[in-house]
């Protein structure tokens, strides 16, 4: 097996993984970036929601607010700039009975002090003047949340990566890492196997971080959080939807409920629901819609749209969300683990990236390179 040696190689070629991977490259650093199947963004970057996240839900001073309020205004200039199809369309959070109230004075309070200074609390007529169609007692609307094109973001970011002098290397899997203090031993597998000697490593591989990190030899497998795998399913809407905005049900017990999104056509999406895999490796994960599924949106839906009609959600696709908490714990922060956290110089390992991950992608970069040795 033939032995390369670069400066920095990024594992995984999702929206993260590429955003770091250009903003090394574009550092002046040799950057390759390893992508264990055939094409980028093919687990959770491509199969979510799509929505530029304002930074509503997440506890002040967290990563998650920080990066997502920074990351969402750098997403939007940088979709401008490259020509990535987006739209700042923005967002009702409806209550839709008056016990919801307090939940939703409270998220409106944690908007204000994440930084997100135009939200607005609307009355029931309010919110129906902007949505005739909604149903609900009060909104708050978020005029900064968005809808972006994930692929089409991450073909630029790719571009980016190339244009600095960064490599992609699809069909790539990382089989085992060596951790030493003059560099990181890195076997790959593929089409044509290598093993690389790089200074700087930074394993973003999402739903595989947590597993993959546990085949570093010299990193304390104990610091390797247990990866959890949430799936959820989304059904299209036949028909042309009544809705402008997106719009969430108030989010309890750590979940953003059965929402309302947009693609940039138009087409309306709701889901995604929440179904935990009793699966220990990604590679198991069932990727399939259950049509079955689809009578519990239903009901949810028809609390803030009553005229949803029957038959009317056809199954769309699935994502499965990178967890690393279990049912009925609480949600953590973004776990980013440089030197001072895990004692590997040059070794940084990004566990529970899920939402607003996409929207964070370009603040999680600079994130990523601060702990880094330059």
């Amino acid at each position: 097996m033939s032995m390369e040696t670069v400066d920095a190689v990024v594992i995984g070629a999702g929206v993260v993984g590429l955003a770091i991977g250009r903003a090394l490259a574009r550092r002046g650093v040799e950057t390759w970036v390893l992508e264990r199947e055939g094409a980028v963004g093919t687990g959770a970057s491509s199969r979510n929601s799509e929505v530029i996240h304002a930074g509503l839900y997440y506890p002040p001073g967290s990563l998650k607010a920080r990066l997502c309020v920074d990351g969402r205004e750098r997403l939007y200039a940088y979709c401008a700039s490259h020509g990535v199809a987006h739209r700042r369309c923005g967002k009702l959070v409806v209550a839709t009975a008056p016990e919801q109230l307090s939940a939703l004075r409270q998220l409106a309070a944690c908007a204000l002090a994440n930084g997100v200074s135009d939200v607005r609390m609307l009355s029931a007529v309010e919110a129906r003047e902007l949505e005739p169609a909604l149903q609900c007692d009060a909104a708050l609307l978020s005029p900064s949340t968005g809808i972006v094109d994930s692929h089409g973001l991450m073909l630029a970011l790719q571009g980016d990566l190339e244009s600095a002098g960064g490599t992609l290397v699809l069909r790539a899997p990382v089989l085992a890492m060596r951790c030493g203090s003059d560099g990181h031993e890195i076997e790959v597998g593929g089409d044509e196997p290598v093993t690389l000697l790089a200074r700087r490593v930074i394993n973003a591989a999402g739903l595989h971080a947590p597993t993959l990190a546990t085949a570093f030899r010299g990193l304390d497998a104990g610091l390797v959080p247990k990866a959890r795998f949430m799936k959820g399913s989304y059904y299209a809407l036949s028909g042309k939807a009544p809705f402008e905005r997106l719009v969430y049900p108030v989010p309890a017990n750590a979940s953003l409920g059965v929402h309302l999104t947009l693609d940039l056509a138009g087409q309306a999406r709701f889901g995604p629901d929440e179904e935990w895999l009793a699966i220990d490796d990604a590679k198991a994960i069932d990727y399939a819609v259950d049509p079955g599924r689809a009578s519990s949106f239903y009901a949810e839906v028809r609390r803030y749209w009553p005229g949803l009609r029957d038959s009317a959600l056809q199954p769309a696709y699935s994502g499965v969300r990178p967890k690393i908490h279990g049912p009925g714990e609480p949600l953590p922060d973004f776990c980013v683990q440089g030197a001072s956290e895990h004692g590997v110089p040059g070794l940084v390992n990004l566990f529970g990236i899920e939402s607003p991950g996409l929207t964070s992608c370009l603040a999680l970069a600079d994130e990523v390179l601060a702990r880094l040795d330059f």
